[in-house]
C-alpha cells in the first residue's frame, strides 16, 4: 500500500500525509483516526505494544458503532480491490445508516465503483429500507414483514459477515473469511431473491 492509496482511503491530502510520515507535522487525533481505519480496512492490526502486524486469523469481529465504522471501510476495500457480485440480507436496511458516521459518502463511493465496473451487482433483500432511486449500483426485493431472520448477513468477496443490530453493544458483526462459507450463503440468498417481490413504490409503503 503506498502513500497515494492510503491518503485516498483515509480521504486526507497526499501532501499531509506525506509532511506526517517525515515527521514535518503533528496529525491531529481525527487524522490519526482515519489513517488507523483504512490501515485496519486493509487487514492491519494495532498491538497493545504499539507495534502493528497483518491479521492471520480468518474470523474477525466488530462491536460498537466505532467499530462498524470500520467494518464499513473494510467491506468498501474489499470490494474496491476485487469486485464482483455483493449480497445483503437484512431486515430493516435502514440500520446501516443510523450507526454509519457518513452514509451519503459511502453511497457514492460505491455509486462510483459500480460506474467503473467494478461491483459486477449488488442486491439487497430487505422488508424496510432507505429505498432511493438516486443512487443505482443496488437493487431490491422485498419480503413480507416478520418472513426474514433478525440477523443480517453480507456476502463479498471470500467473506461472509453476520449482523446483529439487537446485541448489547451493537452493531455485533462476525466476519468470517472463507469462500465455502461465503458462497453456501450466496445460494440460499438467491433462492430468497427469486421468492422476493419489488419494493413498494412509496415512502409510505416503505415504512
Amino acid at each position: 500500500m503506498n502513500q497515494d492509496e492510503l491518503a485516498s482511503a483515509a480521504g486526507i491530502a497526499r501532501p499531509s500525509l506525506n509532511r506526517i510520515v517525515n515527521e514535518e507535522a503533528v496529525a491531529r487525533d481525527e487524522t490519526l483516526g482515519k489513517l488507523r481505519q483504512a490501515l485496519e480496512a486493509r487487514n492491519v492490526e494495532f498491538l497493545s505494544n504499539e507495534g502493528v502486524r497483518l491479521k492471520s486469523s480468518d474470523v474477525e469481529i466488530y462491536e460498537g458503532a466505532e467499530r462498524f465504522e470500520t467494518f464499513t471501510n473494510f467491506v468498501y476495500e474489499q470490494i474496491r480491490t476485487y469486485g464482483g457480485h455483493i449480497c445483503l440480507s437484512v431486515t430493516d436496511e435502514r440500520l446501516f445508516s443510523k450507526y454509519r458516521t457518513n452514509t451519503i459518502e459511502h453511497y457514492r463511493r460505491m455509486q462510483e465503483l459500480f460506474d467503473r465496473g467494478v461491483i459486477k451487482s449488488f442486491r439487497i433483500l430487505a422488508n424496510k429500507s432507505n429505498f432511493s432511486t438516486e443512487y443505482t449500483y443496488n437493487t431490491y426485493r422485498w419480503q413480507p414483514e416478520g418472513t426474514m431472520a433478525p440477523t443480517a448477513f453480507y456476502t463479498f468477496s471470500d467473506y461472509l459477515a453476520l449482523i446483529s443490530f439487537e446485541h448489547t453493544n451493537p452493531p455485533y458483526v462476525l466476519l468470517v473469511r472463507s469462500a465455502p462459507l461465503a458462497e453456501t450463503y450466496h445460494r440460499a440468498f438467491d433462492v430468497a431473491w427469486n421468492a422476493g417481490k419489488e419494493p413498494p413504490k412509496t415512502a409510505e409503503e416503505r415504512k
